[in-house]
């Protein structure tokens, strides 16, 4: 989610700041956030009167009372059948990506907010996605700003979001990893698993399932990814889409868009933009930083160095990425995607708790023989590289907490591979994923038939078979 700057712009070299100290590029004009006027725009069409005052508006993760679910209220409403029949039709996204495809970052930035207003919500890294956000000021829209809060992330990054809120008269609305997921990774791994095993659990419970709540709060999200940051992973993507990897807030496939409005800058002119703009920036950038993540986890790079080598350096270079645009990731020529993400996951399974119990082929067969079982099962079908077992895996672990002494078991089958054929033939798999409800008297499995997800759904479809 992190804009970078590529290494041979001169931001980085031409200027020496101590590190504990925010900086700001130099100025062009005395511009303030108060006074800046959009007369000179020529980009969009905005009349003066537009240049609204920033409102707050509802949390990303609104919180008004505690209870046993973290995902957002509004993501767990199960959708009414006949409010569901009358959504209006869906929008061609990759005709609109393509009609875009030569507009500026600005126009691009006041058509989301347009069309999505409180919808909608700006991801920023505390890295030079700042762009992003005096974008969003330029069109003189209200707009929201969201951020993951690791609990890892530099001091100098902590001092950038502070300033980036008293510079834009805005609060960012922090999304934080759940405390009992990082204190059993810790516990369990210690502190600095990551350097052992990879990145990719650490960045799961940290990064990657606090985005999946917050997202399923919007219909829309507004990124900085660049062509540019990450030519073998990110060079195709578009400014817009049809969220691969996430789902929003009426749920399931094709319920989230993702802008990308400065898919197309170069990042030598994103720091331009930023030098005379005068806004603030991450002090870390006049060190060598280029690409910003968590402390442990990013370094300087130096000169001649691609951006993303300050990024998990330990590790093979075509795995640069930390899953938040999992989504967008290019294959080689030659590899499909299934074989791709195979590689990428196999140590990095899905639904991975004590509540949840991984059955082997052996063990499924001999529930599914059971006529008599003691206790009901609940038991998902999947594969790890499958996206939409990716984007319900936080849902399905609050199911097995909930249901952990409830007499229903939840359980999990590998499904791809080897097994695929059997899951087909004998568990009415069809895709990934499947979810099958074993009942104590007989031995027929009911799957599932929904696309809702969340676990209220998941557990009134229990309760009403239990």
């Amino acid at each position: 989610m992190a804009l970078a700057v590529s290494s041979s712009t001169s931001f980085s070299t031409s200027r020496s700041v101590p590190s504990q100290e925010l900086i700001k590029v130099s100025q062009i004009g005395s511009y303030k956030p108060s006074d800046r006027g959009l007369n000179s725009l020529s980009t969009v069409n905005i009349s003066s009167s537009s240049s609204r005052r920033r409102s707050l508006v509802k949390p990303v993760f609104a919180e008004p009372k505690r209870n046993d679910s973290v995902v957002p209220q509004a993501a767990s409403t199960v959708i009414n059948p006949e409010v569901a029949s009358q959504k209006e039709e869906t929008e061609d996204f990759e005709k609109l990506a393509k009609q875009l495809e030569n507009a500026s970052p600005l126009e691009i930035m006041d058509k989301a907010l347009e069309k999505y207003g409180n919808d909608i919500a700006i991801a920023f890294s505390g890295a030079e996605d700042v762009v992003l956000i005096e974008y969003a000021r330029l069109t003189g829209r209200p707009f929201r700003v969201f951020s993951l809060d690791t609990g890892r992330l530099n001091p100098e990054t902590y001092q950038f979001f502070d300033a980036v809120e008293k510079q834009y008269d805005i609060r960012i609305e922090y999304m934080f990893p759940d405390a009992l997921e990082v204190q059993g990774l810790v516990r369990t791994k210690g502190l600095f698993s990551f350097y052992e095993d990879g990145h990719q659990e650490c960045c799961r419970v940290r990064k990657v399932r606090p985005l999946r709540r917050a997202l399923k709060g919007l219909k829309a999200w507004i990124t900085g990814q660049r062509k540019d940051q990450s030519p073998g992973t990110r060079s195709e993507i578009p400014v817009v889409q049809v969220d691969p990897a996430f789902e929003g807030l009426d749920g399931g496939p094709g319920s989230l868009i993702k802008w990308n409005p400065v898919a197309n800058v170069n990042g030598g002119d994103i720091w331009n933009f930023l030098r005379a703009m005068n806004v603030p920036v991450n002090s870390l950038h006049s060190q060598g930083y280029v690409s910003i993540g968590c402390e442990p986890c990013t370094r300087a790079v130096l000169p001649g160095q691609h951006e993303r080598e300050g990024r998990w350096w330990w590790e093979d270079a075509k795995a640069k990425e930390c899953g938040l645009h999992k989504g967008n990731i290019k294959q080689e020529e030659g590899v499909s995607a299934q074989s791709a993400s195979d590689s990428v996951t196999k140590e990095n399974d899905l639904f991975e708790t004590e509540s949840i119990v991984t059955l082997s082929r052996t063990g499924i067969e001999n529930l599914a023989k059971l006529e008599n079982r003691k206790e009901p099962w609940i038991v998902v079908l999947y594969a790890p590289w499958c996206q939409f077992c990716q984007g319900m895996e936080e849902s399905y672990v609050q199911l097995g907490e909930k249901l952990r002494d409830s007499g229903v078991k939840v359980g999990k089958f590998r499904a791809d591979g080897d097994q695929k054929e059997y899951a087909q033939k004998e568990l009415q798999l069809g895709s990934f994923p499947s979810i099958l409800f074993f009942p104590k008297h007989s031995s027929q499995p009911i799957k599932y038939p929904s696309e809702k997800r969340d676990v209220d759904s998941l557990v009134a479809f229990v309760n009403a078979l239990r």
